[in-house]
């Protein structure tokens, strides 16, 4: 008995870019509450390079996600995990009262404000609805398209695991890395429309070089070929998003911004005074 292919066609990426503009992110800010004095810093270094109005202070309702740093204040924490606001702390503390302790970015007293964890707990915790903010907010751009590549390629590792059938697995994982390198170029400030079809062919001509490297892998190992195709398929979707990231990089308005100096450059100013 043959075995029918599933295909991909045009109105298929055309469907998939639709789905992507209207789930395009949290539009929402992201709100810093907590200590009076540190509040405004380190709002300061998460608007860096980006749009004023994306960081709130002090209001934490209608936020995408909370940011708290310092002493906690019940009441304030049980009302935005009340509403559904996910809440990264920046504390010394081992706990912090609604709070999950993956979400906790400890500080140790007199050091600087690690803006790259705080970026990494946002985005683990926004997923895919982290691109609005990460198009207006550079500081968080490179966490949160690290979590999308990591989400992606897990994603798809575990689909091509379960797929037995040669061939049927391939529309799927091409979809979802199409969908990834349209996550990155809205993380990016770039519009999803149908001129993003020269990257989405890209997407296809990479996804069928990486499955032609899984049938000569499963010519040497079949007995293991679910590991082999889980493992092409998390790397070559990695690879999708990593060369995604480059791409669009080149073409953002801004110039790319590393969070993980920040704390150095705080401790450096806070010597001077």
């Amino acid at each position: 008995m043959s075995k029918r292919k599933a295909k991909l066609g045009p109105l298929a990426f055309l469907s998939l870019v639709r789905e992507v503009r209207r789930g395009s992110g949290d539009p929402r800010p992201l709100a810093v509450a907590g200590a009076r004095e540190l509040v405004p810093l380190l709002a300061r270094e998460l608007r860096a390079g980006g749009e004023t109005p994306a960081v709130v202070e002090g209001s934490v309702e209608d936020a995408a996600v909370l940011v708290w740093i310092g002493a906690p204040d019940e009441d304030v924490l049980h009302e935005a995990s009340r509403n559904g606001v996910p809440i990264v702390a920046v504390t010394e503390a081992e706990t912090v009262p609604y709070v999950l302790a993956t979400d906790l970015v400890r500080v140790p007293p007199g050091a600087g404000f690690p803006v790259a964890e705080i970026a990494a707990a946002v985005a683990r915790r926004l997923g895919e609805d982290g691109t609005s903010l990460a198009a207006r907010l550079p500081v968080l751009r490179s966490a949160v398209c690290d979590e999308l590549i990591r989400s992606f390629s897990k994603r798809n590792a575990i689909i091509a695991a379960a797929v037995f059938v040669p061939g049927i697995d391939m529309p799927v994982l091409t979809l979802n890395q199409s969908r990834l390198v349209l996550r990155i170029a809205l993380a990016y400030g770039q519009p999803v429309d149908n001129t993003r079809g020269a990257e989405l062919l890209g997407v296809v001509g990479a996804g069928f070089g990486f499955r032609a490297v899984a049938r000569e892998l499963l010519d040497f190992v079949p007995v293991a070929g679910w590991a082999v195709k889980s493992a092409v398929a998390y790397a070559g979707t990695k690879a999708v998003g990593e060369a995604a990231v480059r791409y669009f990089e080149a073409r953002a308005p801004n110039a790319p911004f590393a969070p993980a100096r920040t704390p150095r450059l705080l401790r450096r100013r806070r010597s001077r005074r």
